[in-house]
């Protein structure tokens, strides 16, 4: 008989890494943006954003607002924030402590990427350019540039098979391929609506996905030369096409969850069929920002909306929730794959 995980309410007030947070107030008593991280599945959460100075007098990026977070694939003890217009923060212990790339310190890097082999080659993007690092963020050349000052470049994604591969999605609604590490590119599809997520299959990195804000998911079988959509398959579900998150599982191929407007869909067949999740909110008022499913136990999901951690252990049957522990909305949860139990969680000022 499976055992559902249940969260423990907490007092109204928790201390967090030098500042405290009050439940019961709208206006903070100190800094509660940055990231906070849990190792009791979401139980309990602990503000985790100090920076290792020289002086040996911590600093803190607990004030700001996440535009990303992106954990190493080869290692999830390193993980990368960045924040807005504040730059690139790094940890390669956990969250426990953090170091800010000096060369990027006042660039807004809107997403970023990890070579899933090279694990010093990072790939970060600002407005309309691509960056690239070979030496784990200490310096940044430019390796892709939009003429459209108004385009930016929405997302990343590089092949784990072969690293040299990289895609980016572009707000113009493109899909764009790199075979040489990002020394050239050549345009893959136009979907003429902007591309918030590129994903590489974990199983097989011949198959990607592509996520476009208004109209849905689309879905390539051979790296993206030929493109389907996948909006047909989920027709039943309104307002499915309206894109909030979606994770791949790496531990059963073919295990996907994807957040929309509707609520949260589920495929185990890559895309080809779908179920809804049967949510606590009704699905219209569930504004989903982020999704994922602990690759220790695939039956565990957890999302996070404006104001709420929700949690399951069985796949979706049952849940638990949690007030987020921050006035901010939650914008990105990741769950460690080696370590049960370790979640992170960025926020951003909901507004």
């Amino acid at each position: 008989m499976k055992k559902l995980y249940l969260f423990i309410l907490l007092p109204a007030v928790i201390i967090l890494s030098g500042c405290t947070i009050n439940f019961g107030s709208s206006t903070p008593s100190g800094p509660d943006g940055g990231l906070f991280k849990s190792t009791s599945k979401g139980a309990v959460w602990a503000q985790k954003s100090l920076i290792a100075t020289v002086s040996g007098k911590p600093g803190s990026f607990g004030g700001l607002n996440t535009n990303t977070l992106v954990m190493d694939p080869s290692d999830p003890k390193t993980l990368y924030y960045t924040g807005n217009e504040n730059g690139l923060f790094y940890t390669y212990d956990a969250a426990e402590s953090w170091q800010q790339a000096p060369a990027l310190r006042d660039t807004n890097l809107t997403s970023l990427a990890v070579d899933p082999i090279a694990h010093c080659t990072l790939y970060g993007a600002t407005q309309n350019r691509l960056l690239k690092s070979l030496d784990c963020g200490r310096s940044w050349s430019q390796s892709y540039y939009d003429n459209d000052l108004s385009v930016t470049v929405s997302a990343i994604a590089v092949d784990h098979y072969d690293s040299a591969v990289v895609y980016i999605g572009t707000s113009r609604g493109e899909v764009i391929q790199s075979l040489d590490g990002g020394k050239s590119w050549q345009v893959l599809n136009r979907f003429d609506d902007p591309v918030k997520k590129v994903i590489v299959s974990p199983a097989d990195s011949r198959l990607l996905f592509a996520a476009t804000q208004h109209k849905g998911l689309y879905r390539s079988s051979n790296r993206g030369v030929m493109w389907e959509t996948l909006a047909d398959a989920m027709a039943e579900f309104p307002e499915s096409t309206q894109f909030r998150d979606l994770y791949l599982s790496s531990a059963r191929p073919g295990l996907m969850v994807l957040a929309t407007n509707y609520g949260i869909l589920k495929s185990v067949n890559n895309g080809d069929d779908w179920v809804a999740l049967k949510l606590l909110t009704p699905e219209k008022e569930a504004t989903i920002n982020s999704v994922v499913i602990s690759e220790l136990n695939t039956e565990e999901i957890y999302y996070v909306t404006n104001t709420t951690f929700y949690g399951t252990a069985d796949g979706g049957q049952n849940w638990a929730t949690k007030k987020l522990p921050s006035n901010r909305a939650g914008k990105i949860l990741l769950a460690d794959p080696q370590n049960a139990g370790v979640l992170y969680l960025a926020v951003r000022a909901n507004n």
